[in-house]
């Protein structure tokens, strides 16, 4: 039987909706991160800039994966989402300062908006251990 934990912590902005910030499962080696966009955990306002709000999505899965007894480096699949893929080569650059390689398999997908008028926002599966 599958058994489900909710992770929650106050180190990453804490949900604007109906969502958890991530769900372990599986005798607790899989999580599922919920998408993460540039808020300021302290503050819950959004960063300002591209590259900044990049910044505090890697800083807030970061949280979520500790929180989830992981770390970035356990992530299997990020999915990221731009609203302008001209940044896709900026993603990349601070992607690498965060993760190490070999890296998770990925996608980036262009979108029309995001929520609070964030300019990426980036979900996770991570597998802890992996």
């Amino acid at each position: 039987m599958m058994s489900k934990e909710i992770i929650q912590t106050q180190q990453a902005p804490q949900a604007i909706g109906t969502y958890s910030q991530a769900v372990k499962v599986s005798g607790g080696e899989t999580v599922y991160l919920s998408g993460q966009i540039g808020l300021d955990a302290t503050t819950m306002q959004m960063v300002n800039g591209i590259e900044a709000q990049i910044q505090q999505v890697f800083l807030n899965l970061k949280a979520v994966a500790a929180a989830s007894g992981g770390n970035l480096n356990d992530i299997v699949k990020l999915n990221i989402f731009l609203t302008d893929l001209e940044h896709f080569s900026l993603v990349n650059e601070i992607m690498a300062s965060y993760l190490d390689q070999p890296y998770p398999a990925r996608a980036a997908i262009g979108v029309k908006a995001l929520p609070r008028g964030a300019l990426v926002e980036m979900d996770a599966i991570m597998v802890i251990g992996a």
